[in-house]
């Protein structure tokens, strides 16, 4: 089929729709900034501190999402003033600190180890468990995959190594296997649970399989795999097994403190789970650029490190992706935790899982147009309809200030509740009702989401969706 489009008539077709969509993405994103000069080269003096100052509030105050009133999915994870007070004088005081350099910066390296400890703790480690720090949830998750690579390839003596995930997945995983050339199979889901279906994922199973995978919970849909009955697989075929907490990290952890019992075991507590990614810069409402990643044993962590013995330059040695790492984003997580403190943290569970399941509830109860896929038990919440285009009804919702994450295969929206938008469900409520409304009575409406994903769906290729993010990507860097 791809062929086809590479036809001087497919192609114009394809290439004129592409170029619309670009050309919306950037206006969207290309703001004017009239108070703020466009700074392309470094200008011939400094200027001071007070301009410096005024532009950055004047880039601070452009209009964009209202995170603030909990209007937004995810995104910003706030854990409060007071909370951002401490971490901007850890910044303050510590923003020279390169965790690259434990001998210059003693202090910074004991705050990372005690923050590893105490996410150990959350999740049940062993006494054996171990881990470290990285930059967001990514990275802990390039660094489970290349941990049991490289452990398979010591041990077993495996040069072509594969993985076995969820479909719902994060995509880390596919950039994990597009680094390293691991190859990858996605486990179709149970199509009532939403759960991966783990007979299923036996299948995949082979000689070469290194890891298999589980969320808790899943970024789609929230839903949370039974990660029991993978880590028994695991035992079985004796496959290290990876448990993404990333998004869940400070909820799943603390619901049953909270008093949220429905959750099966999900972490070390689990035979055979061998690995936990979690971010703490999400629920754990730490600076953004921070996440934990964690194994059962001090071998499978050794699998993550780039040693190299014979460089000119030294002996060099690297925990993770990074070489120089900043200090600073340590030392706020750090002071993150010590600031809210266990109370805080079940508090912060307690709200936020209870918002979600109102929204849940309610949805479920005075909205018949919308369906909850799944049984999400944590933070997300992701519906989607039969009757009406979800695509229209995200533009329709943003329209009136809300942004949901898009998402497809189906066509769905949800919401990662997050503090802001815990007392904002109401509102959220009757704001879906009143889209809804409007587009049974309009009908078709002129959607901006719907064309994109339209394009991106309309041929059987997924050369046009890439063209697009291409072209997102590219605007990022537009002056």
């Amino acid at each position: 089929m791809q062929w086809v489009l590479t036809l001087p008539p497919f192609k114009s077709k394809v290439d004129a729709e592409v170029g619309e969509v670009v050309v919306k993405i950037e206006q969207s994103l290309i703001v004017q900034t009239p108070s703020v000069e466009d700074f392309k080269v470094i200008p011939p003096t400094g200027l001071t501190d007070d301009l410096i100052t005024h532009y950055m509030d004047e880039l601070s105050d452009l209009k964009h999402s209202e995170w603030e009133n909990g209007k937004v999915s995810g995104a910003v994870y706030h854990g409060g003033d007071d909370v951002i007070d401490i971490q901007a004088k850890a910044f303050k005081t510590y923003c020279v600190a390169n965790q690259l350099h434990p001998d210059v910066f003693p202090g910074v390296r004991k705050m990372e180890a005690e923050v590893v400890s105490m996410v150990l703790r959350l999740f049940n480690a062993p006494q054996s468990g171990v881990g470290g720090s990285s930059s967001g949830g990514t990275e802990s998750l390039l660094l489970a995959c290349l941990s049991a690579a490289v452990y398979a390839k010591r041990h077993r003596g495996i040069k072509h190594p594969e993985m076995v995930i969820p479909e719902t997945a994060h995509a880390g995983f596919d950039k994990a296997s597009y680094y390293f050339g691991i190859k990858l199979h996605h486990v179709p889901l149970n199509p009532k649970t939403f759960k991966v279906d783990v007979s299923q994922m036996e299948r995949f199973i082979n000689g070469n399989t290194v890891l298999l995978a589980g969320s808790a919970p899943n970024f789609p849909h929230g839903i949370v795999d039974d990660i029991e009955a993978i880590g028994a697989l695991g035992v079985k075929y004796n496959i290290p097994v990876h448990v993404d907490c990333c998004l869940g990290s400070f909820i799943v952890s603390y619901m049953a403190k909270a008093g949220f019992n429905e959750l099966r075991p999900f972490d070390f507590r689990v035979p055979g789970v061998t690995s936990i990614s979690c971010d703490t810069h999400k629920y754990g409402f730490a600076p953004k650029g921070s996440s934990i990643i964690m194994y059962r044993n001090r071998e499978l962590r050794a699998s993550q490190y780039y040693i190299n013995s014979e460089w000119v330059g030294g002996l060099y040695g690297s925990p993770t992706l990074a070489g120089s790492r900043p200090g600073a984003l340590m030392v706020g997580c750090w002071a993150t935790l010590l600031k809210i403190g266990d109370d805080g943290y079940t508090k912060s569970c307690r709200d936020i899982v209870g918002a979600a399941r109102d929204l849940k509830t309610r949805i479920r109860k005075e909205i018949p147009e919308l369906s909850i896929i799944g049984d999400p038990l944590c933070s997300v919440v992701s519906f989607k309809s039969d009757v009406i285009n979800i695509y229209e009804l995200s533009d329709l919702l943003s329209k009136e200030g809300w942004h949901l994450s898009t998402l497809q295969k189906p066509p769905a929206l949800h919401l990662a509740v997050t503090r802001p938008s815990i007392g904002s469900v109401d509102e959220l409520i009757q704001t879906l009702k009143t889209c809804i409304k409007k587009l049974n009575h309009d009908g078709v409406v002129k959607s901006d989401t719907a064309a994109l994903y339209g394009v991106a769906g309309s041929v059987q290729t997924s050369g046009v969706a890439d063209r697009l993010v291409e072209g997102f990507l590219d605007t990022l860097y537009k002056v």
